[in-house]
């Protein structure tokens, strides 16, 4: 295991780019980096996975610049070209795919990339930014939306109400049974992406779509391809091209609520599968996410501890037990995921040899999946559960009686409602 001050020889130089990349000042830069070292010094002993000190390392100086700029914004002491540059380049990842919003925004008047770069980079409220402008809050409404619409303008590659894709997945969820199997369930390598299917490997392509019950149409359909590789904080994995048709409220951005473009990095290693990045288009502006991001990027496209993905290799744990539709978890622990059973899935007339995977509360609270897996690794059907008084004070209903002829599960002694499913173009 490497020390501190071997970690940091090592990457010092990549920390002093990193940093004066994004400082221009060049004194300002190097107290920057001091504060890089004293934090790393004061984190190094809570460091589990020294195989990632240098994506660590970075994490912490992008915090640190992150802390720079807010600072001098206070006094209004950032020049615009490096709002610019910070805004929109805040990993290699991003400076490769988004040199045309920087090309964009350097069309625009000052004023524009100011209201821009406030609103979508620090995340400013309207009434913030009209606080720290002197302006009128009516005012500040009316900058941004022309700041937006004259972006939109400028910028090349025009989205806003084009659908592109075509719908291949079927419009009605095909019928299918599940029947137990008496056989012990099979060794399964999965390599899939979690949630989304695909596995993130060159050449891959997949589609997928949801469907709500009881009527079982189809809402949601995404494309994905695998398109290259990408690196990410000097993390290698692929870039995945994410098409969305209809998404739901979760996957929509703001810019069309019926067709969504997005791109993930992911990574894919012996034992687990990892999103590394995710970015989309809202308001006209690129949004980039990192694993560096801490919750911004872990409560939506993070797994486990430490964003270090789901298990590629199942086995049953015992650490969820099945009996009919009756689960028990080990000392009634949530955040689980665990084989509990073998099962034939037939669906559209085709049988299927699978594994269960049952997750509990493994993406969000109030919420169970399960998930067949075939022996190839591929999803044949994935489920979707909430107990019953998930989000009720959104709803103001029960699951069981918005949903009352629905499958329930029952997991510790709290039911679970069936809502809806998802299978991919694998199946078909």
């Amino acid at each position: 295991m490497a020390t501190l001050e071997q970690a940091l020889a090592e990457h010092h130089r990549a920390l002093q780019r990193y940093v004066r990349f994004r400082i221009s000042n060049s004194t300002d830069a190097e107290d920057v980096l001091q504060e890089v070292y004293s934090a790393a010094a004061q984190g190094f002993s809570s460091l589990r996975d020294h195989a990632s000190i240098k994506a660590w390392l970075v994490g912490i100086a992008r915090n640190k610049c992150a802390d720079y700029f807010r600072r001098t914004y206070r006094h209004n002491e950032i020049p615009l070209k490096d709002a610019e540059r910070i805004a929109v380049l805040p990993c290699r990842f991003a400076a490769a795919r988004d040199s045309l919003v920087l090309d964009t925004l350097e069309k625009l008047s000052a004023p524009d990339r100011q209201i821009l770069h406030m609103f979508y980079w620090q995340e400013l409220p309207q009434k913030e930014i009209a606080r720290r402008l002197c302006l009128p809050l009516g005012t500040v409404k009316s900058r941004l939306h022309h700041a937006r619409e004259r972006f939109r303008t400028a910028y090349p590659i025009k989205q806003r109400g084009a659908i592109p894709m075509k719908s291949v997945m079927p419009k009605l969820l095909p019928d299918y049974t599940i029947t137990a199997s008496p056989l012990p369930p099979f060794p399964c390598k999965w390599e899939e992406l979690m949630g989304w299917f695909i596995v993130p490997r060159l050449g891959e392509k997949l589609s997928w779509a949801m469907y709500d019950f009881p009527e079982r149409l189809r809402t949601e359909e995404d494309h994905l391809q695998v398109v290259g590789r990408a690196l990410v904080h000097g993390i290698e994995g692929v870039e995945i091209e994410v098409e969305t048709l209809d998404p739901m409220s979760n996957n929509q951005t703001g810019d069309d609520d019926a067709y969504v473009q997005r791109s993930f990095v992911a990574q894919l290693t012996d034992t687990h599968c990892r999103i590394l990045a995710e970015t989309h288009s809202q308001g006209g502006l690129k949004q980039m996410y990192t694993f560096l991001d801490g919750d911004a990027f872990l409560q939506n496209w993070g797994f486990g501890e430490e964003n270090c993905g789901n298990e590629t290799n199942l086995t049953p744990k015992g650490l969820i037990t099945r009996e009919g539709n009756v689960l028990t978890t080990r000392d009634g622990q949530k955040e689980l995921m665990d084989v509990v059973g073998r099962y034939t899935v037939t669906i559209g007339g085709k049988p299927f040899d699978t594994v269960c995977v049952e997750m509990h509360e493994a993406y969000m609270g109030g919420m169970a999946s399960e998930q067949f897996i075939d022996a190839t690794g591929r999803t044949v059907l994935w489920r979707r559960f909430n107990a019953d008084d998930w989000k009720l004070d959104h709803y103001g209903r029960t699951w069981t009686d918005m949903l009352p002829d629905s499958e329930t599960l029952v997991i510790n002694g709290k039911t679970y409602v069936h809502w809806y499913d998802c299978i991919t173009s694998y199946i078909l």
